[in-house]
């Protein structure tokens, strides 16, 4: 008898997807400046320094980008990323990852450019574990002007 090995498509788990982007929604709010384009706001992370950029503000849509501006080592590369929230769904998703197309919500695997099978839901993730740092343990450099401008 011959056994015939059929490989099931992968398969997102919705629930757990949109938990993981509210999460997200929640965490970005916090780290964000002002919500007008063109603001940023720097975040010191161990050695790393980070800049979140506003760039666009619509009625229902924020896009940020998040960049990375000093190295940490050679071997690693700099984080970029463009994250879109979407405040009437109050939920928050990258879009793009270092200048790569737009991430589908699934790859077939293998594939030629080597995504995972849900490489969409772990670049979640990893925006959801890069926020919650930021949080516990990041710095946020203060340009407080004490004089009002006078010497």
């Amino acid at each position: 008898m011959s056994n015939v090995v059929t490989r099931q498509a992968y398969i997102q788990s919705l629930p757990k997807y949109i938990t993981l982007c509210e999460r997200n929604y929640l965490r970005a709010l916090k780290v964000l400046p002002e919500e007008v384009v063109g603001e940023k706001r720097k975040i010191v992370l161990a050695n790393a320094t980070y800049e979140v950029h506003i760039d666009d503000c619509a009625k229902y849509t924020t896009d940020i980008s998040i960049k990375q501006t000093s190295t940490i080592s050679d071997y690693l590369p700099e984080l970029d990323i463009a994250v879109r929230l979407y405040h009437d769904a109050k939920v928050a998703e990258v879009v793009h990852h270092d200048f790569h197309q737009r991430i589908k919500p699934s790859y077939g695997y293998p594939n030629p450019s080597m995504h995972h099978k849900d490489e969409k839901y772990q670049l979640n993730a990893f925006l959801g574990d890069w926020l919650m740092a930021c949080l516990e343990s990041g710095r946020v450099p203060l340009n407080w002007d004490v004089n009002n401008g006078m010497v």
